[in-house]
């Protein structure tokens, strides 16, 4: 009965171990962050729109779209460029230079950074595809448009698509920098679901071409759109990633949970 007893013991001390351990290594904050800041970004475009969209950009000759709506283009753009700049240069100088004696402890901690990057990427995507550009379906089927700069199309091509692909490569740039399994070799579904929503932003320029021999705002899925939707599809190579993330997490967390045991 002893004997009963003192293994419920250690099978209790290993378990709140583990669970130490585990709260060391998962943050919930790391998922929160991505979720209100692409939201916040989000919501602030919207307003946007509807702040300014029909005061001020229904006609691109005008002084007031000038000065609001190109001006908010201008600025955008220049802050896409400076931020992923930024963001790819900071990853790359801190990066981990020691790959080798990484502890599965750190790689987990990693990982779920990494998931959490990837929770931002994909929210960015969705605002992307599928609000934005539906509201951009719905605003030139109202609005004779004349010019390119539309208010819907500076958020949406010039706003959103921008925020996806720098949080998409920062999540790449992090993953081989700072994760053996990336570090070593390049893996297929993850570049497919960078680089293929990457390409929506060159398809833009083909796009606008397009428009300018062609109204296609009656009828939304002619050719010239099925660009936007096949590059879009590439995203679902996601599922590939996450198959090689949660294998990976499996033999971590084994691990970080044997060492919890056996330092209890």
């Amino acid at each position: 009965m002893a004997t009963t007893t003192h293994v419920a013991g250690a099978g209790e001390s290993s378990s709140n171990a583990a669970k130490v351990k585990a709260s060391k290594v998962l943050n919930i904050v790391h998922f929160i962050i991505p979720i209100v800041g692409v939201g916040s970004l989000a919501a602030f475009g919207r307003w946007f729109q509807g702040t300014y969209g029909w005061s001020a950009g229904l006609d691109s000759n005008s002084q007031i779209f000038e000065e609001v709506w190109m001006s908010f283009f201008y600025v955008e753009t220049v802050l896409a460029i400076v931020v992923f700049g930024a963001v790819m240069t900071g990853i790359w100088m801190t990066r981990d230079r020691a790959l080798d004696q990484l502890q599965p402890g750190e790689e987990t901690k990693r990982y779920f950074r990494l998931t959490a990057m990837l929770l931002g990427y994909v929210f960015a995507v969705f605002f992307a595809g599928s609000y934005f550009a539906e509201q951009d379906a719905s605003w030139h089927q109202t609005v004779v448009r004349d010019t390119s700069f539309t208010p819907s199309h500076i958020v949406l091509f010039y706003g959103s698509f921008p925020l996806y692909i720098i949080l998409g490569f920062a999540s790449f740039m992090y993953a081989r920098t700072r994760l053996p399994q990336f570090a070593t070799r390049i893996s297929v579904p993850y570049v497919l679901a960078i680089i293929g929503p990457l390409m929506i932003l060159p398809n833009v320029g083909f796009n606008e071409w397009g428009h300018t021999f062609w109204l296609m705002e009656e009828w939304f899925t002619a050719p010239l759109h099925w660009g936007f939707v096949v590059l879009g599809w590439t995203a679902l190579a996601l599922g590939g990633l996450l198959l090689q993330i949660v294998a990976r997490f499996g033999q971590l967390l084994g691990m970080t949970y044997a060492t919890a045991s056996e330092e209890a």
